[in-house]
């Protein structure tokens, strides 16, 4: 059914219809063409539902301005009502990175110096937009190691015994978080990880020889690396080897802190942009 502001908004339009159908439709008499101003009434018609037409734009505006409007108030009082998580806290004022974090961009930079070499780590708030804890991916993934489910399952009894603690873990996602290190005219290596579950996970270790292909965020830079050889699959390595990659990481501070630290910040700083956005359409809306 039709609402009344349906109704209200449509009923301009089906007048402006019918007097289009009457004016290509019926033929002039004598009379009309004696009296000219029968037109001057129809243009007139045409005009005042062409107004009305116009008037129902700033209508909306003014709608979409309020339920902003009403959005911003809402995540502005859950802003006052929540604080900085702990281990944003803590990193923040005990971690070994200065924290590059430029309002309006989706990524964070975190730089470091570290004896000779200089070190970037970076992380996107695109890891949580494209996060789906019930994509098929993570459900194959949670039914492909039947350890893992019964670790579950013991994890939903222990949770049922002590809602408590149920209630106070948040469930973590993976976070991308790409690492260069830099030595001067020796190179660079560009590792991947993901942090999730308080854990750094490495996915690939490349080595270039010009440290600007590590850096390379162009087309023309892309393509020159492309058919460089980095690095063989990171899985295929000895394992003693990827022991000591981790404890390489670890000493220079790309540890469980840090993974802990950046899916808490991501969050936190999604939140953030998701207001600002908020503000700067509304600001645009009623420009």
């Amino acid at each position: 059914m039709l609402s009344l502001r349906t109704i209200a908004r449509s009923a301009p339009r089906v007048a402006r219809g019918l007097a289009n159908t009457a004016i290509k439709t019926t033929r002039p008499t004598l009379l009309q063409t004696a009296f000219p101003s029968s037109r001057l009434q129809c243009a007139s018609a045409f005009s005042t539902s062409s107004i009305r037409a116009k008037s129902a734009a700033p209508e909306s505006d003014a709608e979409l301005a309020e339920k902003i409007a009403s959005e911003i108030q809402m995540e502005d009082e859950l802003k006052d009502q929540e604080e900085i998580p702990t281990s944003v806290k803590d990193y923040l004022e005990n971690g070994p990175f200065k924290v590059i974090d430029t309002p309006g961009q989706e990524e964070v930079v975190l730089t470091r110096s570290f004896g000779d070499e200089k070190i970037r780590v970076s992380f996107s708030i695109a890891d949580l937009n494209a996060y789906d804890p019930d994509s098929d991916e993570f459900q194959d993934q949670a039914m492909a190691d039947e350890e893992d489910l019964d670790q579950a399952t013991n994890g939903k009894d222990l949770e049922s015994e002590n809602p408590s603690d149920a209630e106070g873990e948040a469930q973590g996602f993976p976070a991308r978080i790409n690492i260069i290190v830099e030595k001067k005219n020796k190179g660079a290596l560009a590792i991947e990880t993901v942090a999730e579950d308080g854990m750094i996970v490495v996915d690939n270790v490349y080595y270039y020889a010009d440290a600007a292909h590590a850096y390379a965020k162009t087309t023309e830079a892309a393509h020159q690396r492309q058919d460089m050889y980095v690095g063989p699959p990171y899985g295929n390595l000895d394992e003693d080897l990827q022991v000591l990659f981790e404890r390489y990481l670890d000493e220079r501070g790309i540890n469980q802190a840090l993974a802990i630290f950046v899916p808490d910040y991501i969050d936190m700083k999604e939140q953030k942009e998701y207001l600002r956005w908020l503000n700067n359409v509304k600001g645009f809306i009623e420009a």
